[in-house]
């Protein structure tokens, strides 16, 4: 699986070098080396269950999972975003400890692992960067996160390097970390929109049932479900009034649907003047069709 070799492969560069990065941080005295560093080793460790989670994700539905694994992955991403939000407040609670007690740094050295740093991360980026599933998304976010991360370090350290004002370091680090806590925050609000079933960005339950309703013998709809599994795959179920149910109706809906993005549809079709038993459903006949229609 090209997506899994691709995760493998960016575990390992980032491993190698967040231990790399520790001794740097160690050797240079830099908060901001240090704190990437902590942050690299938070990836390394939600790279690798993103890896094990999406190997479970690609399993096909069975009895037990009947929507399959997919959601696996997503959990991929929870963990990893967690991991990052509680990194960069580590970093930021060290950083403003360091802005009050600067220590001299070695800026030769800092630099040279920045420009190290850029290296390693563009690589994992370039092989994180197809990714479909939001776990190798958030994979991806975080190699680009760090380029951005070491090139803030490379500029820092160049200009500490000429003027010697140490707190740059700490500010910087800060910076990063407060950057690191958006996305990752943004993140984990996507990923729990799934999970409270929100209905997928760029659905309109209003504006899909005004092209269902458009089509020739569809007298009413009520009871719609839009929902997505794993922010790729988008389900619906609802319930369609009719005066006489064809194969070429159906065949429209089902076409209808999947133009607003919706592959995966269970319809319930009822004729007019039937009584809908669910008990958000008024029937049509007895009454305005716009009734508590959700």
């Amino acid at each position: 699986m090209k997506s899994e070799k691709n995760i493998l492969i960016a575990f390992i560069l980032n491993l190698l070098f967040s231990i790399f990065e520790f001794i740097g941080g160690a050797i240079t005295n830099s908060v901001a080396i240090l704190s990437d560093a902590i942050h690299d080793l938070g990836d390394c460790l939600s790279i690798f269950i993103s890896f094990v989670l999406e190997r479970i994700s690609k399993k096909k539905p069975d009895d037990i999972y009947t929507y399959g694994y997919v959601r696996y992955s997503i959990i991929g991403s929870v963990i990893t975003t967690s991991i990052l939000i509680v990194g960069s407040i580590l970093v930021i609670i060290n950083a403003v400890k360091r802005l009050f007690f600067p220590i001299p740094i070695n800026y030769n050295g800092m630099i040279i692992l920045a420009i190290v740093g850029i290296i390693v991360n563009l690589l994992a980026s370039y092989y994180t960067k197809d990714g479909d599933s939001l776990n190798q998304k958030s994979v991806n976010l975080h190699m680009l996160e760090d380029v951005l991360n070491w090139a803030i370090v490379l500029v820092g350290a160049i200009i500490m390097r000429f003027t010697d004002i140490k707190i740059i370091d700490s500010l910087l680090s800060i910076g990063v970390a407060i950057f690191i806590l958006i996305n990752a925050l943004k993140n984990l609000k996507n990923v729990v929109d799934i999970f409270l079933e929100k209905i997928p960005d760029g659905i309109s339950i209003s504006d899909l049932k005004k092209h269902l309703l458009a089509i020739k013998g569809i007298k009413d709809i009520h009871h719609i479900h839009i929902w997505t599994i794993d922010g790729v795959n988008n389900y619906a179920t609802m319930h369609i009034v009719v005066n006489k149910l064809s194969k070429k109706l159906k065949e429209t809906v089902k076409q209808e649907l999947s133009e607003h993005g919706v592959f995966h549809t269970t319809i319930e079709y009822e004729l007019t003047g039937e009584e809908c038993l669910e008990k958000d459903c008024k029937p049509p006949k007895m009454g305005s069709i716009k009734h508590h229609h959700h």
